[in-house]
């Protein structure tokens, strides 16, 4: 079998466990937030900028945390915070201080029972393997967080197309928000 393939049948698995019912929640409750931020570090960073930017194209209002332009969030506002574990320091603490500021957070994380799952009033449960290999945690042949990363960054591009179906925002509208300085 093709390394692609065992990724691909990787993915699936995940993915094949994740209910459409969660991600059409989660979508329109990003539509009905008045602005979204997002956090992760690292690799499941980079899958929250990935997400935020189309977002942006999808004429969301959308930060990212830690960004210099970043505004301070606010009561009305969501913050989607990105972490395999569900351990990471800087992301639970920004989803605590989030919650003390009365914004919604939802985490998505392969641990329900972690501490930015205790922060967040919503999970998304992403049932991949990371970094550490827990107990029960699905098993995959590719190094650290890969299966959690890539599932998350079909997981958000499957809430923005049911985002953009919600928005009614279609290709062209989202294309007129691509960047045009490159």
């Amino acid at each position: 079998m093709k390394t692609s393939d065992k990724i691909l049948l990787e993915i699936q698995g995940v993915l094949s466990q994740i209910k459409e019912e969660n991600l059409q929640e989660i979508a329109t409750k990003l539509v009905d937030a008045k602005r979204i931020f997002v956090i992760g570090e690292g690799r499941s960073g980079f899958m929250g900028k990935s997400f935020a930017m189309r977002l942006m194209h999808l004429n969301a209002n959308v930060f990212s945390v830690g960004e210099t332009i970043t505004p301070s969030i606010a009561e009305g506002d969501i913050l989607l915070a990105v972490s395999g574990s569900g351990t990471t320091k800087s992301v639970v603490w920004t989803a605590e201080k989030a919650k003390e500021l009365n914004c919604q957070v939802i985490a998505v994380t392969t641990n329900s029972e972690s501490p930015l799952a205790a922060a967040s009033s919503d999970v998304l449960h992403i049932p991949a393997a990371t970094k550490y290999r827990a107990d029960g945690e699905t098993q995959s042949v590719q190094p650290l967080g890969s299966l959690f990363d890539q599932s998350v960054h079909i997981v958000f591009d499957s809430i923005c197309l049911i985002y953009s179906n919600l928005k009614e925002y279609g290709h062209n509208e989202a294309f007129s928000r691509h960047s045009n300085l490159e």
